[in-house]
């Protein structure tokens, strides 16, 4: 298993679209916290930069990959090697490259221009984000075998969990404003892994204060040790949910 994740890396940084990404995320990262004016300020900036293009990245060249892996896949599952973990084995490729990107990309600047708990924050959000949407690009890769469809799939719900969730969301506290949701929103966050990572930085740089009762309320909930342990739990089943069920498909799909 591990000479497999090793040849995925190899291939994944020779073809130089991480690096890219690195030296994108760098870049960007660099120059919002010059720009800023303050740390916070930088932070508030950054998070907007990695809740909307890390995902996308993440599921696009995820989805892209496996597919262009096919035939070393198909290869690989001729050799008396166990299906599970050829996929574990890419999966661990791919999320570990893009990882180590972001680390590099965003975790270093936030390492030198916003050391503390918001930026700890802010790089443990990216780094399970990019291993969920990974995740979420291998189960809609294994849906279907076309590669346009499987790329499509993947663009929607990279479309859902950025942008249109957080409008069905504003739907159902504009259509049931009168009565007490707080506990509902509460729960429309945890399905929502995008809004979970921005709850958790943005209650970090104390915008709670702005947001009402609610704000209230997830302070009391996410500031607590244990509610910071609830929450990435469930940053972690959104990772460990997609992954087991694509690898399951996987294992038993006719190649």
């Amino acid at each position: 298993m591990n000479k497999i994740i090793k040849y995925v890396l190899y291939d994944i940084v020779r073809s130089k679209i991480v690096v890219a990404y690195t030296l994108f995320l760098l870049l960007l990262s660099i120059g919002l916290f010059n720009l800023g004016g303050s740390p916070d300020k930088g932070l508030l900036s950054l998070l907007n930069l990695v809740l909307l293009t890390v995902p996308l990245i993440s599921i696009v060249f995820a989805t892209t990959h496996f597919y262009n892996s096919y035939e070393f896949m198909e290869l690989l599952v001729s050799q008396p090697i166990r299906r599970s973990r050829i996929f574990l084995s890419e999966y661990w490729g791919v999320a570990l490259s893009l990882s180590a990107a972001f680390l590099l990309g965003v975790g270093v600047p936030v390492l030198l221009f916003a050391p503390g708990a918001t930026g700890l924050y802010l790089v443990l959000t990216g780094l399970f984000v990019t291993f969920i949407f990974v995740a979420l690009a291998f189960l809609a890769s294994v849906i279907t075998r076309d590669k346009a469809k499987g790329i499509g799939i993947a663009l929607l719900l990279w479309f859902y969990f950025a942008l249109i969730y957080d409008g069905i969301v504003l739907l159902i506290l504009y259509s049931f404003g009168d009565y007490p949701l707080e506990y509902a929103t509460l729960a429309l966050t945890a399905l929502n892994p995008v809004d979970l990572g921005r709850v958790m930085v943005l209650l970090n740089l104390d915008v709670s204060a702005m947001m009402g009762y609610t704000g209230a309320l997830y302070k009391s909930i996410f500031g607590s040790a244990w509610g910071v342990g609830i929450a990435f739990l469930v940053l972690l089943l959104w990772v460990l949910v997609p992954l087991l069920t694509s690898r399951r498909a996987f294992t038993r799909r006719d190649l």
